[in-house]
């Protein structure tokens, strides 16, 4: 067992609590733990799902995998924080769970710790995985877990509102359009689009769409691209086409202005889509618009299956099974339709959208999404995203223009890592 260094130990607890984001479905609360059961051999599990009990459909579905793999699964939710920081703490002590599911930035986190170990070398089989969402759990060319779904963002539009201003919304194909018709739906009484601003990491997650439809990039904060996209941002806000309580949104309460029925837009997750079936009006969803067109890169939410370093190479095999039985095509599209996910291969997403049309929308962006630690940034991301929602968070405060703010986020970045 690899021991973790106490100063490696506590930047790794410093970056998994920065990089774990609330882009996922996941609540909060304390553990729920699955009886351990008598007789047999008892495998540890670990997830980020505290709402969701051993009677669940997803609570069933790792019980039913403990059985398939010949053993019994002792299963604990909590609060994905506390998930990556227990995690680091566990292998330190040499008594990490068999099988973990993290977010997917806390996978690079791990890997530097030292804690988890690689697909390849477990023998799981993840060609059939589309590329862009294992890049989230990739370090380095190697894969450290597999994914089991991915969630990411869209704009939602109330058709009503858009129908009211005059606006059709497949006239949106870039930022002009959309400013056009934000700029058409304010004239006609209405309000034009709420979002997330805040300063974490809900904040950077909510931006980096628009940075990245940008050709923004994030070992270069400050370049032109970057600015473009935060004076796009501040323009809204400056205009009246966004609200300056963005600042303070999180995904949740921008999701509830949505929800009022008041505004044209609303920037938000796959996990939303419960709750626009209950909002009491028509909407639609379309992708993020990149600066000059196309679908902006959206970064990737969800989690990863992944299998921590033991003191007992024994157990890997058994490992194994649990794992190729949570990643099965039943069992994802069972797993992912109860997470609204989208499902991480063709052949579940093929069978999501027969199911629910609704879906072909977040297949496409989840086509065009990308990790936040890909492009080798692993735990560089959290202090980079840190800087990020800073710099937001001052220019749209009026603080600082956004190339001021820029400026002070990439010499800060420059700072840390110097």
């Amino acid at each position: 067992m690899r021991h973790l260094p106490r100063t490696l130990l506590a930047a790794a607890l410093a970056g998994a609590a920065l990089a774990a984001v609330a882009a996922c479905s996941s609540g909060s609360g304390s553990a729920s733990t699955a009886g351990s059961g008598s007789g047999g051999s008892t495998y540890t599990f670990w997830d980020p799902y505290p709402q969701f009990d051993a009677s669940s459909n997803w609570g069933k579905t790792v019980a039913a995998c403990g059985t398939t793999a010949g053993v019994t699964i002792k299963r604990t939710g909590m609060d994905t924080t506390d998930l990556g920081n227990k995690a680091l703490l566990a292998a330190q002590q040499g008594n990490a769970p068999d099988v973990m599911l993290v977010d997917n930035p806390v996978v690079s986190t791990l890997v530097s710790a030292g804690i988890l170990n690689k697909t390849t070398d477990l023998g799981l089989d993840t060609s059939a995985i589309q590329k862009n969402i294992i890049g989230a759990g990739t370090v380095d060319g190697a894969a450290y877990g597999v994914p089991i779904g991915a969630n990411t963002l869209a704009l939602y539009y109330n058709k009503n509102v858009l129908k009211a201003a005059g606006v059709d919304p497949a006239s949106v194909k870039d930022w002009a359009s959309l400013t056009a018709a934000l700029q058409k739906v304010k004239a006609a009484g209405k309000k034009g689009i709420t979002f997330s601003a805040i300063g974490t990491e809900e904040g950077s997650f909510q931006f980096l769409p628009w940075f990245w439809g940008a050709s923004g990039d994030l070992t270069k904060l400050n370049n032109a691209h970057g600015v473009a996209a935060l004076s796009l941002w501040k323009s809204w806000v400056s205009q009246g086409l966004a609200p300056n309580d963005v600042l303070q949104n999180t995904q949740t309460t921008s999701w509830q202005e949505f929800a009022t029925g008041s505004y044209a837009f609303g920037e938000n997750g796959t996990w939303q889509l419960g709750n626009a079936a209950k909002a009491g009006f028509p909407y639609g969803v379309i992708s993020i618009p990149g600066q000059n067109g196309g679908s902006a890169p959206a970064p990737t939410g969800g989690e990863f299956v992944t299998v921590p370093v033991q003191k007992d190479n024994s157990r890997y095999a058994t490992d194994k099974k649990i794992v190729d039985c949570l990643i099965s095509a039943q069992n994802l599209l069972a797993t992912d339709t109860t997470l609204s996910y989208v499902a991480p291969t063709a052949e579940v997403q093929t069978q999501q959208v027969q199911a629910n049309p609704a879906l072909k929308p977040w297949v496409d962006a989840v086509a065009a999404a990308r990790g936040r630690t890909s492009d080798g940034l692993g735990t560089k991301y959290p202090v980079i995203s840190q800087q990020l929602w800073t710099a937001v968070q001052s220019a749209l405060s009026g603080s600082q223009n956004p190339q001021a703010a820029l400026d002070a986020a990439q010499q800060a970045v420059a700072n840390h890592q110097g």
